[in-house]
């Protein structure tokens, strides 16, 4: 069985580079869809609270067969549980629903910066480090100023998981992130599926090393460093994304398709406005 490569965060932990997103995986549908993952090779599976399929997903690690350190996990700390206090909390409610004792990664999923409460949910995130609960700590959704305050409190982020995409490939962003040895991790990496995957470009370099579009997107995730998990209920669907590993697109290629960056590429919402 192909396995994903691996990168190392800043505090020596190893992550699968190509992971099974459950971004809108409705509950019911979460333990399937992560069982067929699973079983196609995938080893890394990225929740969040808010996404309403912790149980489903703990169902599926637990189901597996597969020794829990096999499995790399990460979910997220959502906006309303912000503060101190309430992330100690809300990550215990996360382990009780996803069946386990730790999690390998807890982001801070928004930063809301007018609530200012990203400061102390910080501090709560290096005490699940300390305390073993989580094995590595990062945010998502945050924008370089913010990503270096944090490193200037002392503890910088493992990986900071942004949206991107070749209409918005973060170029600077990750570029400031690797500055401070910060990973950059991949949402929407295919565009959400919509006109990325339709785009001249990307069909013309498809046809060009043999493989789908999908396929030719996540190599270009992958060639250029970034953490990626693709989502999928569909079994053919989560194996074609995993065949992605098996696509190699030469320097040329990359740049095309980095260069369709738009001005108005982001599809989510800002991070400075969403609160």
């Amino acid at each position: 069985m192909t396995a994903s490569p691996v990168s190392t965060m800043n505090d020596d932990h190893t992550i699968p580079q190509l992971g099974f997103g459950t971004w809108q995986v409705e509950p019911d549908v979460a333990q399937a869809s992560v069982a067929a993952a699973l079983e196609t090779g995938y080893r890394h599976i990225d929740t969040a609270a808010i996404y309403g399929n912790e149980e489903g997903v703990g169902r599926a690690l637990a189901e597996s067969g597969l020794d829990r350190q096999e499995i790399f996990l990460t979910t997220k700390l959502w906006n309303q549980d912000q503060g101190y206090d309430s992330a100690l909390k809300a990550m215990d409610q996360s382990l009780q629903r996803l069946g386990t004792d730790y999690v390998d990664l807890y982001l801070i999923h928004w930063p809301c910066p007018a609530n200012g409460l990203y400061r102390d949910s910080w501090e709560a995130l290096v005490e699940l480090r300390n305390s073993g609960r989580a094995r590595s700590i990062g945010v998502s959704n945050f924008p370089a100023h913010l990503v270096e305050e944090l490193v200037n409190s002392g503890v910088t982020p493992a990986v900071n998981q942004i949206e991107l995409h070749p209409y918005f490939p973060q170029v600077e962003l990750r570029a400031a992130n690797a500055s401070h040895g910060v990973l950059t991790e991949a949402w929407s990496p295919l565009g959400q599926g919509g006109e990325v995957l339709t785009d001249p470009t990307v069909t013309e370099i498809a046809e060009e090393v043999g493989a789908t579009p999908a396929q030719t997107v996540l190599a270009w995730q992958l060639a250029i460093g970034n953490i990626v998990f693709p989502k999928s209920v569909t079994p053919e669907r989560i194996r074609e994304n995993w065949g992605a590993l098996q696509v190699t697109l030469d320097e040329e290629q990359l740049e095309r398709l980095t260069e369709l960056g738009r001005d108005n590429g982001r599809l989510g919402p800002d991070p400075m406005e969403f609160n």
